[in-house]
Order: structure tokens, then C-alpha cells, then sequence
């Protein structure tokens, strides 16, 4: 693959840049986050590796102004910054993963495999998903309930198309986890819980009927009751 690295730590940049060029990847590097946003742009890359804190460009504009140009290319954030409020700043820039540092770097390795194993699996086309008056096109990535559109940012919209694909099925936490993130995060984050919250705001609060339900020590389904 391709991989575009933005790191500004010499030593996690160099050691990276060798590890994943054993691994018979190509990799370009930038130091800092003007200049990776200048190689993403001119560039086509299979995976995007970006460091939150960098100089002249943090990583999460940068992953940001990458989004809003190119919707398919997997962004993997690497971090210090590992409190959930940080990584749900990071996937709602877009990211599709985050990976907390320090980390060994075979997990580094599992988490690019998912992630363009995700992206290589993503049919071209597909219905539109619907349960009472809520619908998402999974192409268009346009939500609508009773007719209004629901903005919705990246990692929302996985989260509702996960749900809606296994509606009146009770989905785990696990489930979710390894699904829509393609990650094992700590198990006592409330990650999912604060994105169900989301969800729940901008789908069920102003509209019924209410569709996500939360079973208590199972998981969560999508269903309308009868």
C-alpha cells in the first residue's frame, strides 16, 4: 500500500517508517501537518497515519480539510491524547480508527488490515435502509426521518447503518466494537454510549416513534414496536 505518515516525533517517525517499509509498504512522510496536507492532496494514498499534535496544522483539522475532499480513504489518528472525549473528537474529523500511544506495533499492523479490509469489501451500491419513517441511503449518505434530513457526522452514520442493517436484532457492545470501530477499545470506555446518545438526540427525541431501545446488560436493537 501507499501510506501517507504525518508524525513530527522523530524516533515514533523513523521507527514507523522502517517497520511499516519491512512490511513492504511505501511510505511518505511529513513532519508536520501543512505539509501532509499538501502531500494528501496532491497524492493518492491507500491509508492516511496522523498524529494529532503536530506543528502548523493539528491532526484533526488536518484529517478534517482530508475528509471533506476524499470520503473513502482510511485516516488512522495516532495519539497521546487517550481520554474518550479525544477520540470522539478524532472520529467525528473523520477518522476511521485511533490508536492510543504508546502501542506495540503489531496492533498498529491488525488496525491498518481491518481498515483496508473495510474499505476493499464496500459494495458501490446498495439500497436504501428503512424502518418507519427513517431512512439512509448508504451511497448518498443521507439520513432522513419523517422526511428531514439529519445531519450526522461520519462516525454517527456507521454507528445508525450498523444498527439499521441488524434491526430486531439485539446488537452487543462487542458487536459494535468490532464492526463499526474494527477496534477493541477498552471495554469500560463509554464510547458507545455517548454516540447511542447522539443518535438518540437527533432520531428518537423530536420524532416517534422512538426506535433505539437499550437492553439492559444485552446490547442495543433498532426496532419500531408494534
Amino acid at each position: 500500500m501507499k501510506i501517507l505518515l504525518v508524525e513530527d516525533e522523530p524516533k515514533v517517525a523513523s521507527f514507523l517508517h522502517q517497520g511499516l517499509t519491512e512490511q513492504h509498504h511505501t511510505v511518505d512522510l511529513a513532519a508536520d501537518g501543512l505539509l501532509g496536507l499538501r502531500l494528501a492532496q496532491a497524492g493518492t494514498y491507500d491509508l492516511l497515519i496522523l498524529d494529532n499534535l503536530l506543528p502548523g496544522l493539528s491532526g484533526l483539522e488536518l484529517c478534517r480539510q482530508v475528509r471533506a475532499q476524499d470520503t473513502g480513504v482510511p485516516i488512522l489518528m495516532l495519539t497521546a491524547l487517550g481520554e474518550t472525549d479525544d477520540k470522539i473528537r478524532g472520529l467525528d474529523a473523520g477518522a476511521d480508527d485511533y490508536l492510543v500511544k504508546p502501542f506495540a506495533f503489531q496492533e498498529l499492523l491488525a488496525r491498518i488490515r481491518a481498515l483496508t479490509r473495510r474499505r476493499q469489501e464496500m459494495p458501490t451500491t446498495e439500497a436504501v435502509l428503512r424502518l418507519a419513517d427513517l431512512t439512509l441511503d448508504p451511497v448518498r449518505k443521507v439520513v432522513q426521518r419523517a422526511g428531514q434530513t439529519i445531519q450526522l457526522t461520519a462516525r454517527e452514520f456507521a454507528l445508525l447503518e450498523y444498527l439499521l442493517r441488524n434491526q430486531n436484532r439485539v446488537v452487543s457492545r462487542v458487536d459494535i466494537l468490532e464492526h463499526v470501530w474494527e477496534t477493541s477499545f477498552d471495554t469500560g470506555s463509554n464510547v458507545i454510549d455517548v454516540y447511542i446518545n447522539f443518535l438518540r438526540k437527533k432520531l428518537d427525541k423530536d420524532f416517534t416513534p422512538k426506535l433505539i431501545y437499550t437492553l439492559v446488560g444485552m446490547g442495543y436493537v433498532m426496532k419500531e414496536e408494534a
